[in-house]
């Protein structure tokens, strides 16, 4: 009988066609005409949560996208792990993205597989389930009591998620949870991620004249709401690339210098950060290095802009109104609804008087950090080490899961992120891709990961 590990190499070309097909599905959340697909790829999931032995598998309904539920609990004693992931996908199209391929059409190019959701994140949590499927196919059972948690709304917030863990908390009751939704450093260098940023989300809209105006007639007597909404956007940032709203810095818990030191293991050189980027020059806070600007401090960024005319040819019109979405990554000790309104208050006062605004809360998710120094995080490193053939290093992610500080508030378990993607796959953006070196390696890990974590009492994996 093979090791699992020798069972999730022997099926690589299976479980990569299997990835493929998941990808297929037009997952986008966001997008309520793709609700019949959204659907579809819960019920992939549901499919292969029973292919990989477990002996419960549900579909809960919410008021949009339903959560899946799979566990198989047949190691008394033994740890539970709690593995979240989510199905749904950020919108793709091939013309307006300017993808080389079909978004959802799965194509393996120089060893990366291109499609939308390859890497975010049917890719990683698809590794977790093939881990625990090399498990039972191999020995019939697992190292540990298992529960998967898989969403189809990350991508929109987990407008509901929150409210089912709150309402289910002895169905998802746990000693660990792991969360397969982000990136190690490069091929070559595995990573633990111990801090992920929070979010904000908002609508910055502003009013001028009661209706379109003719920009001949009215043009120069009218503070256009375009104009003003750039300069208010304009007025947030400091011309060194800090934040200008008052009191945003106020409660940001500063980078200790045993942080500065391990981030600094992990440099970004401009090199690389242009490679990556496509940008020619960097920008930000001159005081903190690239690293530190992308992973360890605040960000205030505009995502789009929505006003006037935009169709072909031309129209000389003064808009009656305008929109702007901005969101603000937050470090630890930094509160969501209390930046939004520290920004709400600010923007209040530097609004042209000619114009009205407001700003609209769309979302947040808070801050999370995990303890380095647990047993169960030691069980991770040696995971990684085992998947990847060489010792991680630890990383803060820029990034936000907001159902990270969710677990650590409602279920009290410690939370290991354990991710197999890139920096550079290109998540939410043209031709994302997920390097197939990194799928196979991920289901290592999270097998060997699951071995490790066996090993151990339930009191010893929480800490």
């Amino acid at each position: 009988m093979p090791t699992p590990a020798e069972y999730l190499v022997a099926n690589h070309t299976t479980f990569l066609e299997d990835l493929k097909a998941f990808l297929r599905i037009q997952s986008v959340s966001t997008l309520r005409e793709k609700n019949p697909e959204t659907r579809q790829a819960a019920a992939f999931v549901v499919d292969h949560l029973k292919a990989a032995g477990m002996t419960r598998v549900e579909l809960f309904e919410t008021n949009r996208h339903p959560i899946v539920y799979g566990e198989w609990l047949g190691a008394p004693g033994k740890p539970t792990v709690l593995v979240y992931g989510h199905y749904d996908v950020q919108p793709a199209d091939k013309v307006k993205d300017k993808w080389t391929t079909d978004p959802f059409e799965p194509v393996v190019v120089d060893g990366k597989l291109y499609a939308r959701g390859s890497t975010d994140d049917k890719g990683q949590i698809l590794a977790d389930i093939k881990a625990a499927q090399a498990w039972m196919q191999t020995t019939g059972s697992l190292p540990v009591n298992i529960k998967f948690l898989v969403e189809g709304e990350e991508e929109i917030g987990s407008e509901n998620l929150d409210a089912f863990i709150e309402t289910h908390l002895d169905l998802l009751r746990c000693d660990v949870a792991v969360v397969s939704d982000t990136a190690v450093v490069d091929l070559n260098t595995p990573s633990l991620t111990y801090a992920l940023r929070g979010l904000v989300y908002m609508e910055l809209e502003v009013w001028g004249p009661k209706v379109d105006l003719h920009s001949g007639q009215w043009g120069g007597s009218v503070h256009n709401p375009l104009q003003a909404l750039c300069e208010i956007i304009t007025a947030l940032h400091n011309p060194d690339g800090s934040i200008s709203v008052t009191g945003f810095y106020d409660k940001a818990k500063p980078i200790s210098a045993e942080e500065r030191a391990a981030i600094a293991e992990v440099p970004l050189t401009e090199e690389s950060w242009r490679a990556s980027t496509g940008a020619a020059v960097a920008w930000g806070e001159p005081a903190y290095t690239l690293r530190e600007r992308i992973s360890a401090r605040p960000t205030l960024e505009v995502h789009g802009l929505i006003g006037g005319f935009t169709g072909e040819g031309s129209k000389t019109v003064l808009p009656a109104s305008a929109k702007a979405k901005i969101s603000c990554r937050l470090i630890p000790d930094q509160d969501p609804f209390e930046i939004y309104d520290l920004i709400k208050q600010y923007v209040a006062t530097i609004t042209p008087p000619a114009v009205r605004s407001e700003v609209r809360l769309l979302n947040t998710g808070y801050p999370a950090m995990v303890p380095i120094d647990s047993r169960a995080v030691a069980a991770a490193k040696n995971a990684y080490t085992r998947g990847w053939g060489k010792q991680p290093v630890f990383v803060r992610e820029g990034g936000s899961i907001p159902v990270v500080a969710t677990f650590n508030k409602h279920l009290g378990a410690p939370v290991l992120l354990v991710g197999y993607g890139l920096p550079d796959d290109g998540a939410h953006g043209p031709d994302e891709h997920f390097y197939l070196d990194c799928f196979y390696k991920g289901m290592a890990t999270m097998a060997a990961l699951l071995e490790n974590l066996g090993g151990m009492t339930p009191d010893e994996v929480r800490g």
